[in-house]
Formats: structure tokens, sequence, C-alpha cells
């Protein structure tokens, strides 16, 4: 009889989008946020593979979803 070996199993990692905090202190500070991300977007406008958001989690290790930043406004390449 032969069995197949299963390959290991990674877990299914979740990535909060929520930390249940506010966006902005303050509507000031809100204000300069959509500036900010209004600006980028428009100055890569013509450039498709440019992302831009506001307020967006960033795991920047895969798989450790405790390892997060939550800039105001980032931008990248995809």
């Amino acid at each position: 009889m032969v069995s197949q070996i299963q390959p290991p199993t990674q877990p299914d990692v979740i990535y909060p989008d929520s930390d249940g905090q506010l966006v902005a202190n303050n509507t000031i500070q809100f204000g300069w946020i959509v500036e900010i991300k209004q600006n980028i977007e428009w100055l890569f406008a013509d450039n498709p593979n440019v992302f831009v958001a506001g307020d967006l989690f960033w795991y920047p290790v895969e798989g450790r979803y405790k390892i997060v930043n939550a800039p105001d406004c980032a931008s990248g390449i995809r």
C-alpha cells in the first residue's frame, strides 16, 4: 500500500484592517491627510502602477500580523 505524504501547511494569517482607533485626532489633521493623499494621486494619475491609500494598514513582514503600521498616507508601485 502506498500513502501520499502531505506537504506541511501553514496556518492562514489574518491581517486585521482596523485597530479600533480613529483615523485622525482632529479635523485639521484629517484635512491634511486628505490633501496629501489627493495630491499624491494627482502626481501619479498617469501611472497605472502606482497605488495611493490613506490610513491603510501596512504589514511589512509576511505572516507577522502584529508588526503593523498605519501611515496617514502611503503610495507604492505595483
